[in-house]
């Protein structure tokens, strides 16, 4: 039954944009200048190739940032397709 309602909510497919990829871009943005003012420790080990590229970030801070970023951004670009924005 469950399916059957999610089915029925389904919307019109998204199709990608360069819209869409820049909203992803600030979204990560975003989610990167969230996590250098909140992330207590950001340069942990391990490092990550030429740190000054990734703002001094180790890889946890990279990874864990750039997957709220994708999250955030997914979220902003199903919402703004929802409403019919883009």
């Amino acid at each position: 039954m469950l399916t059957s309602v999610i089915l029925a909510a389904a919307t019109t497919p998204l199709q990608w944009t360069p819209s869409v990829g820049i909203i992803m871009i600030i979204a990560n943005i975003v989610a990167i200048a969230f996590g250098k003012f909140t992330i207590e420790n950001y340069s942990a080990e391990p490092a990550v190739p030429s740190p000054q590229f990734f703002g001094g970030f180790g890889l946890p801070a990279v990874l864990a940032t750039t997957a709220f970023g994708h999250i955030l951004g997914a979220g902003i670009i199903l919402g703004l397709h929802y409403i019919g924005r883009i």
